[in-house]
């Protein structure tokens, strides 16, 4: 389908009221046993991939894309609107009785074997989406969505994540040193590995220069990864103990899923891109041609505009509902819910991106985020004083100096 729709709208979002639409990915987590106690179909044990590997590229490739970008003088309406926050806000209490529901069927006798599996890898997409609800969250300023989003990451048990995806990821994004951006020629399996050993080591690094900096040690209340590790040893320990050891190897099934679901769109986000060179020798800034752009107007809608994804690493500091395509960014063939199934298929991926990936290079292969032949080297993250703190600007280019929290975007994100 090349259908696109909302494309000459005057609204200030045509989208707005399709945002709730998004909780139908928490609610994959409320709907089983009711869906299957009313039609008798124990299929609906995995309505997870169901409609995130099915009903969604079906529904992608029959409605289309978007075409819409909010205007310039609606930015800082469509900013302050807390009714968009409020979409963030309702995925985790619907996230987290979803997880209660299912450890109460995984230790009854109720469910078969596979019926019990079924729901975990349910609730593993759940977990994986609630990540990309935490990557929301995590990027705010505001000390409430940055707790909501470590608290989102607790059933993943990927609370790392909180500090790699901000620090680390948005400093060397499509460059041979992040971990999270997959290099041309590597297959989805490949990626895996590196990304989730690499982030995990990114993060300790990081946090551990941030605490000493502060003057702060390792074992302190204002380690992040502590808060947050520690709120998936509440969680899972608290489902353990309520429901029984049984339900151990379910929730460890799940959070699997759902790191494997991030960094599988991770693969997406960046294969093959890398960033150029300044004559200074350092990375130029990320640009919206650093990252694979998609419209398809479902997955947006499902993923809070995740898949404008060159906006986001251009404008970190934008909310999803004001995010833009651009003409200049690279754009995929299809939306991630398809892309996820493509990348799962390594020689399917590289025959439909590879080509897309020369072609946005003009052929030119010195130009592509290929396989290091040296050892990696981390790309300095370098700040100006102790004392400033530095916040993404959301409503430009670059980044400006606050006197805020002291863990947001470096001054040399993104350069």
């Amino acid at each position: 389908m090349t259908m696109t729709i909302f494309e000459h709208t005057r609204a200030r979002d045509p989208k707005r009221y399709l945002w709730i639409l998004g909780l139908i990915a928490p609610g994959c987590a409320l709907l089983p046993s009711t869906l299957v106690a009313h039609t008798g179909l124990e299929l609906f044990w995995w309505i997870g991939p169901i409609i995130v590997l099915v009903v969604i590229p079906l529904l992608d490739w029959f409605i289309g894309d978007d075409g819409s970008n909010p205007r310039d003088e609606d930015y800082e309406a469509l900013s302050n609107d807390r009714y968009y926050r409020w979409c963030t806000f309702l995925f985790l209490p619907m996230q987290f009785i979803g997880l209660l529901i299912a450890g109460y069927m995984w230790a009854s006798h109720e469910l078969s074997l596979a019926d019990k599996l079924g729901l975990a890898v349910t609730l593993g997409f759940v977990s994986g989406i609630g990540i990309n609800a935490a990557h929301e969250l995590g990027h705010r300023a505001e000390h409430l969505e940055r707790w909501l989003a470590k608290i989102a990451l607790a059933q993943s048990g990927y609370g790392h994540f909180f500090v790699e995806h901000n620090r680390g990821h948005h400093v060397r994004v499509a460059t041979p040193e992040d971990p999270a951006s997959a290099r041309f020629g590597e297959s989805l399996w490949q990626f895996l590995p590196r990304t989730m050993m690499g982030g995990f080591r990114s993060a300790l690094a990081l946090e551990r220069t941030r605490l000493a900096r502060n003057g702060k040690r390792w074992f302190s209340p204002g380690n992040h990864l502590l808060q947050a590790w520690a709120m998936s040893a509440v969680l899972f320990g608290g489902l353990i103990m309520t429901f029984g050891p049984v339900v151990t190897p379910y929730l460890a099934i799940q959070a699997l899923i759902g790191a494997g679901l991030l960094e599988t769109v991770n693969y997406v986000e960046h294969y093959g891109l890398l960033r150029t060179r300044r004559p200074d020798g350092r990375y130029a800034r990320c640009s919206p041609r650093d990252s694979w752009n998609s419209d398809r107007l479902v997955t947006n809608i499902f993923l809070f505009h995740l898949q404008r994804h060159s906006d986001h690493h251009a404008n970190p500091g934008r909310r999803y509902q004001t995010l833009r395509s651009c003409d200049v960014a690279p754009q995929l063939p299809a939306g991630y819910a398809t892309m996820v199934v493509l990348a799962a298929i390594p020689p399917l991926w590289r025959a439909v991106m590879d080509p897309r990936v020369l072609a946005h290079y003009n052929g030119d292969m010195t130009l592509i985020n290929l396989k290091l032949r040296r050892r990696r080297l981390p790309l300095p993250i370098r700040y100006p004083r102790d004392d400033v703190r530095w916040a993404a600007d959301p409503g430009t280019h670059g980044m400006s100096p606050s006197t805020g929290d002291d863990d947001l975007f470096p001054t040399e994100a993104n350069r």
